[in-house]
């Protein structure tokens, strides 16, 4: 599965090594939240890119460089309409409920290859906007969307290029909400509206024992809503003290609040050890999903 395990062959403990080395470097970074809010777009973007970039020499005939060495279309929405629609290769959906029972649904701000296209548009924009409340609920009708489609097209045993032209024509409307609506409101509004992942992320995290919380010496100075990407923090989300359902453990709105009420919690550790915690997690995870042969 590591790359430099398949092309020379007894070289994968360098990969390792490396990896490690990268791992450590990143937690120096992360390791104050003004720092991690710059750098965490910055790994995330350099994972999709390595990602994208895998997807076109797998299509270019390397196939070493595909996990499977089966060529999937690298839409989201297919991590879950995929395997239902073939009836088997459920190796994506396990993956991604695991990773989000270790670090909720921080695949959606770290991992998703996809999702850094969103928040590259909607950073457009300096300040977010608002979304009206009804809108997080618009993925439930596209989750059920998709799943049902996913099984009508394989009960009428519909061809291959059929379904995998309709994921197509989904993956680039999303791209076109990124460029028109995030673009113009500084929401992830694919991300938040529109991906069905997110949405199932958002309900398997509440499996995981990460949250964000917000001290009751909140001072709702509503500075940590202007650094949210996911329309996670309203006025209301903030008199509760916790973040809405579409939060995905960013971390950005810890470094914008000023009187330090934000952060990680995990039971029986303080605020600061929960923060290292997950980051020893998602960092580690990202390495690894950097350095394997991926689709």
């Amino acid at each position: 599965m590591l790359l430099f395990e398949r092309y020379w062959p007894g070289m994968g403990w360098l990969q390792v090594l490396l990896m490690a080395l990268y791992s450590a470097f990143l937690a120096g970074r992360f390791a104050v939240p003004a720092d991690a809010v710059n750098w965490r777009p910055r790994i995330w973007r350099l994972f999709s890119l390595v990602f994208f970039a895998q997807f076109f020499l797998g299509l270019a005939g390397f196939e070493k460089l595909l996990m499977t060495g089966k060529l999937h279309l690298p839409v989201p929405a297919f991590i879950i309409a995929g395997p239902l629609y073939r009836g088997s290769d459920f190796f994506m959906p396990i993956l991604f409920t695991v990773t989000a029972l270790l670090v909720g649904p921080a695949w959606c701000s770290y991992l998703c290859y996809v999702g850094v296209w969103d928040d590259w548009f909607s950073r457009s924009r300096s300040e977010p906007i608002q979304l009206p409340a009804y809108a997080p609920t618009i993925r439930i009708i596209l989750l059920l969307f998709v799943i049902v489609m996913a099984l009508i097209l394989r009960y009428l045993k519909v061809g291959w290029f059929v379904a995998l032209s309709a994921g197509a024509l989904f993956g680039l409307f999303g791209v076109a909400i990124m460029a028109a609506l995030s673009r113009r409101n500084g929401v992830m509004i694919h991300c938040t509206c529109y991906c069905p992942m997110g949405l199932i992320g958002n309900w398997l995290g509440r499996l995981s024992l990460f949250r964000i919380k917000i001290g009751d010496s909140c001072t709702e100075c509503n500075l940590c809503r202007t650094s949210c990407r996911y329309n996670a923090l309203s006025p209301s989300d903030i008199k509760l003290r916790r973040p809405g359902s579409t939060c995905t453990l960013c971390g950005d709105c810890i470094a914008a609040c000023h009187s330090g009420q934000i952060g990680y919690r995990l039971p029986f550790l303080f605020t600061q050890s929960a923060r290292a915690a997950f980051l020893v997690l998602i960092i580690s995870l990202h390495a690894i999903f950097l350095a394997v042969a991926r689709i």
